[in-house]
C-alpha cells in the first residue's frame, strides 16, 4: 500500500476539493465512479491515512482480540457495546452515545456548516453464539481463531482504525460520517438495531447512504436484500397417556404433516427462494401424547412477491394439517390447534446497480486490484434498502472462514488486510463528498 512521504501531522487535506461530482438522479456510470475513487486515492490525505493504518495495524489486531473476548450473544450485547462506546470516544468522535435500543455511535463532523445528509458506516456488535461460549482468541501465526472473530468483530476494529487514520492524516470530508456499532443483526435479533436507527434514532431523517461492514471479503458487494419470514408454530392438544389415551388427536402428527408438506414445495431458482423446517421441541415423555409441540421455520427470497407466496402457502399447510389431524382421530378430550407466531421479518429489496454507492464501491474494489462481486444477502443493509436509502454491505478485508461455527477464524496478515481496508476507506470517503 501507499507509504507516507511526510510526517502525518503535516498532512491536512480536504478531499472535497478533488471529488465534487454531483449526485445524479439517473445514477452514476462506472467511468464516473472510477474517476471519483481515483481522485480520492490520489490525495496526500488518503495516502497518509493508509500509511497510518499500516502503522496502526497491531493496535487494530489487539482491538479485534479485546472485543472478541467480550461475549455479545443476541439481546445481550451491552458489555461489548459499552466497551466499544469507550473506544469510539477514545478515537476522538463527537456526540458518542448509546441509543435506546443499545446501538453505540459517534459522529465525525464534515465541513458542511449546515450539517445536512449523513453517511453511515456500521458493524454489528452481536454474534450468534450463546453467552456460555468460550470466546478466548487463539493465535497461530497471523490467524486468529475464536467464535465471532470475523463475524463481525474484525469490522468493529477496522472502523476504529478508520477514525484514527482520518484524524492522523488531517482528512476532512464534506458530509458528516456516523460510525455505528449496532445490535441485533444476527438471527433472533431481526435487525432491531438498524430498525431503531432508521425509524426512531436521532439521525433517521439525515441518513443519505449506509455502509454495513460485515465479514471479510473486500471484493464482495451486497446490494440486494434477501428478505425472510420466520415463524414458531406451537401445535397444542389434550395430551394423555400413550396407551391409555390412545386414539386421541396428537399435535405431533399435525406438526409432522406440516414438515412433510412444506418440504414438498417447489421454489424458483430465480429469484432465489428458500425455506427450512429448522428447529422442533416439546413433549413430556416417551410414553405420553404431547399436549404441545413446536416448530420453527425460516423462509427467504430475493423477491417480495415470491416470499409472500411462500409465506401464504406455509400458513395454508399449517391450517390444513390441523384440520387433517382433528378429522383423523378423536377430539373427545379436545381438538388440536396451532398458535402461529412471527419471530422474524426482514424486508426485501435492492439498491440499484447504477446507484452511486454501488458504483463507487465497485470502483474502490477495482482500484485495489480486486474484481467486484455483486450479490444479495440478509444483512443490516436490508432495512435502509427497504426504505429506499442507498445501502451496501462490504467486507473489512483480509481472509477468514467458518463463520457461525466454533472454529471461526480470520487471517490478519498485514499486506492483505491493508489492501482490503483501503477498499472501504476509499468508498466511504468518495460517498462522503457527494
Amino acid at each position: 500500500m501507499l507509504a507516507a512521504t511526510r510526517p502525518i501531522a503535516a498532512v491536512v487535506v480536504s478531499i472535497a476539493t478533488l471529488t465534487c461530482t454531483p449526485v445524479l438522479a439517473e445514477g452514476l456510470s462506472p467511468g464516473e465512479a472510477d474517476r471519483a475513487v481515483k481522485a480520492v486515492r490520489s490525495t496526500a490525505g488518503f495516502e497518509a491515512a493508509v500509511a497510518h493504518l499500516d502503522r496502526d495495524h497491531d493496535r487494530i489486531v489487539a482491538e479485534i482480540v479485546t472485543l472478541t473476548e467480550i461475549p455479545a450473544p443476541p439481546f445481550k450485547e451491552e458489555a461489548r457495546a459499552r466497551a466499544y462506546m469507550a473506544m469510539l470516544s477514545e478515537a476522538g468522535l463527537a456526540d458518542v452515545e448509546m441509543d435506546a435500543e443499545g446501538n453505540v455511535m459517534g459522529l465525525r463532523r464534515g465541513t458542511d456548516p449546515a450539517g445536512g445528509p449523513v453517511v453511515v458506516i456500521a458493524a454489528h456488535l452481536d454474534t450468534v453464539f450463546p453467552e456460555d461460549t468460550n470466546v478466548k482468541v487463539r493465535r497461530e501465526g497471523t490467524k486468529l481463531h475464536a467464535p465471532g472473530v470475523g463475524d463481525d468483530t474484525r469490522s468493529l476494529a477496522v472502523l476504529l482504525g478508520y477514525v484514527r487514520a482520518l484524524d492522523a492524516a488531517g482528512v476532512r470530508t464534506r458530509r458528516d460520517i456516523l460510525f455505528v456499532g449496532n445490535v441485533g443483526e444476527e438471527g433472533p435479533g431481526d435487525l432491531r438495531g438498524v430498525r431503531h436507527l432508521f425509524t426512531q434514532g436521532r439521525y433517521k431523517d439525515r441518513i443519505a447512504a449506509f455502509f454495513s461492514m460485515d465479514g471479510t471479503s473486500a471484493a464482495r458487494i451486497t446490494s440486494g436484500a434477501v428478505g425472510s419470514r420466520r415463524y414458531r408454530v406451537t401445535f397444542k392438544g389434550p395430551g394423555g397417556h400413550s396407551y391409555g389415551a390412545y386414539g386421541l388427536v396428537n399435535p405431533m402428527a399435525a406438526m409432522g404433516t406440516t414438515v412433510v408438506e412444506m418440504n414438498r414445495i417447489k421454489t424458483p431458482l430465480q429469484p432465489r427462494t428458500t425455506y427450512a423446517t429448522s428447529v422442533v421441541g416439546g413433549g413430556v415423555s416417551v410414553n405420553s401424547i404431547p399436549d404441545a409441540i413446536w416448530l420453527e421455520v425460516d423462509m427467504r427470497s430475493e423477491s417480495r412477491d415470491e416470499l409472500a407466496r411462500l409465506d401464504a402457502r406455509f400458513l395454508e399447510i399449517v391450517n390444513a394439517a390441523v384440520v387433517q389431524e382433528n378429522a383423523a382421530r378423536s377430539t373427545a378430550a379436545g381438538a388440536v390447534s396451532a398458535e402461529v407466531k412471527l419471530i422474524g421479518d426482514r424486508p426485501t429489496g435492492a439498491t440499484r446497480d447504477d446507484a452511486p454507492i454501488v458504483q463507487i464501491t465497485a470502483a474502490a474494489v477495482r482500484a485495489a486490484g480486486y474484481a467486484p462481486i455483486l450479490g444479495s444477502g440478509s444483512t443490516d443493509s436490508n432495512m435502509p434498502i427497504s426504505l429506499g436509502i442507498p445501502a451496501v454491505t462490504i467486507g473489512s478485508g483480509g481472509t477468514g472462514g467458518r463463520a457461525h461455527a466454533l472454529d471461526e477464524w480470520i487471517d490478519v496478515a498485514k499486506p492483505e488486510s491493508l489492501k482490503g481496508m483501503a477498499v472501504g476507506l476509499a468508498a466511504l470517503l468518495a460517498m462522503a463528498e457527494r
